[in-house]
């Protein structure tokens, strides 16, 4: 097997089924619209959903192995360490995914490009501190690569990626295919992802630095009014089919199959994207009235909010990030309590702080 050639972009699609095609164009970009009809009737998309950007580095980083859950996450963040050095390393792989995206997010609302400097700096930033942190981070590979069962031959690889040698004319031709305007952007949201993995312009972390850019992407080309769109749920559940597809791409051109898959992708997640979404809203709007009914206190909506960002609370922490005075968070908390709004699931001792559980939007988010 020979290190592979990827297709100039754009690519020639004249002999897809375009008829069958345009019907799932069509299907994904109406719920596509939908879920962003609820994406602009949250107050504040960056806090709310942020449980489900957790969720979705959870679930991205967990296509290449990295086996942690939302809970653990969420518990890490108020100091409940897992029991071995192996979990938290996973725990902090997703915790940089969170933090890469987040990155790219304020990158572009600060209008710069959408460009390698860019996407070199989502890469650096996911192998940051963790395993991978000796495979040049943010550093474009420099030397031949392949992709097959651990410890296997470039012989007995399933895919071997282009010659570095070619890399930079690649990742060019890319990012000017990124930037045309005379594309249909879903499409062209499937070929980018593609190309880029088919690419694997880094040593790691190439899987989870292209299914980052999909939702940032989205935004850019103005599909989505805020950069959350969490597709990763739906390739991790059909992960043999998202592989087989890709591959499928390069042993036999099919890119037909990918964009019809990718397509199916974005239709069935943004539903699910939806309501999970709606949920959120709902129980925002049900918890507003209740927690200003209940405390009386000008301050329940700044509470509020701290508590759908982090549904997992270390009582010390969320009094110091309110920035309130301590009695009145301390009643608010004590009369949330009162109705099980929030749930202790460690009580205070000596030095320890009390851990509560915001469990309604928990159960939402797992």
């Amino acid at each position: 097997m020979q290190p592979f050639i990827p297709e100039k972009l754009p690519l020639d699609l004249s002999t897809i089924n375009w008829q069958k095609v345009a019907v799932n164009i069509s299907k994904a970009s109406a719920a596509l619209a939908y879920y962003n009809g609820i994406l602009n009737s949250i107050p504040n998309p960056a806090i709310f959903l942020s449980p489900l950007e957790t969720k979705e580095a959870v679930l991205s980083s967990r296509i290449e192995g990295t086996i942690t859950t939302v809970d653990d996450i969420l518990k890490y963040e108020v100091d409940l360490k897992p029991d071995s050095i192996h979990k938290e390393q996973d725990i902090i792989e997703v915790l940089n995914y969170r933090k890469a995206t987040r990155a790219a997010k304020d990158w572009l609302r600060r209008d710069l490009p959408f460009n390698l400097t860019m996407i070199s700096a989502i890469q650096s930033e996911l192998i940051n501190d963790t395993r991978g942190k000796d495979k040049q981070p943010g550093e474009i590979r420099k030397e031949q690569v392949w992709i097959g069962t651990k410890g296997c031959s470039m012989e007995e690889a399933s895919y071997i990626p282009p010659e570095p040698s070619g890399l930079k004319e690649h990742l060019d031709d890319l990012i000017n295919y990124m930037n045309r305007t005379d594309q249909e952007v879903l499409v062209q949201t499937a070929i980018m992802h593609a190309q880029f993995e088919i690419i694997h312009p880094f040593y790691d972390g190439n899987g989870r630095t292209g299914r980052i850019l999909i939702p940032l992407f989205l935004w850019c080309k103005d599909l989505i009014s805020a950069p959350m769109f969490y597709i990763s749920e739906y390739f991790d559940e059909n992960r043999d089919r998202y592989i087989v597809n890709l591959r499928r791409i390069t042993s036999d051109y099919d890119w037909e199959r990918w964009i019809l898959f990718f397509l199916e992708a974005v239709s069935i997640q943004a539903k699910r994207n939806n309501e999970k979404a709606s949920q959120v809203l709902n129980l925002y709007k049900e918890m507003r009235n209740t927690i200003a009914f209940l405390t009386k206190s000008p301050y329940a909506m700044r509470v509020l909010d701290l508590l759908f960002a982090n549904p997992i609370i270390k009582t010390a922490e969320f009094i110091k990030d309110s920035g309130l005075d301590p009695k009145s968070v301390h009643r608010i908390i004590s009369k949330c309590k009162s109705e099980k709004i929030l749930v202790t699931i460690q009580k205070h001792a000596g030095r320890t702080s009390e851990i509560l559980v915001f469990d309604q939007l928990y159960q939402i988010i797992r």
